[in-house]
């Protein structure tokens, strides 16, 4: 059986400016909708925010990533939408949640010489080989903690 490229499983990864403060029950209510959104349409993924940033993996089918990807392009709760990432994938690395997500707070202080801030490396991904190492150790990551 081939695979047409509608069907094919891609990752997807953006990063966005929120256009105005987002509280807590606002993203309750992005998280209740996507994950309602998601199972119907087969996509999985993670959603990171930080201090008005936010960052998603999106992975599934290319239609229906595709189609969540206008959707939230056209969404005006968001601002400088920049795709980092779009690769077709052999298996997701998020196919456990429709929507994880992850506050993620500011370092405090400097951080230590050769560490590595993959939220940051994700905004200012230069190639997809440095994005792609980004989100695989925002995979790691999530999966850490969410295993606690």
């Amino acid at each position: 059986m081939s695979i047409t490229s509608g069907d094919e499983l891609v990752s997807v990864v953006y990063v966005s400016r929120a256009r105005a403060d987002v509280g807590d029950d606002a993203l309750r209510d992005i998280l209740t909708e996507s994950r309602a959104n998601n199972a119907e349409s087969g996509v999985t993924g993670v959603l990171l925010y930080r201090d008005g940033q936010f960052v998603q993996v999106l992975e599934g089918p290319r239609d229906s990533v595709q189609s969540l990807v206008a959707t939230i392009t056209a969404d005006p709760r968001h601002d400088d939408i920049r795709i980092v990432l779009d690769e077709p994938i052999d298996e997701r690395q998020f196919g456990d949640w429709t929507m994880e997500f992850r506050p993620v707070a500011t370092p405090q202080r400097a951080l230590p010489r050769g560490f590595r801030d993959s939220f940051d490396e994700l905004d200012a991904a230069e190639s997809p080989d440095s994005a792609a190492r980004a989100v695989h150790d925002i995979g790691l990551w999530v999966k850490a903690r969410t295993r606690r």
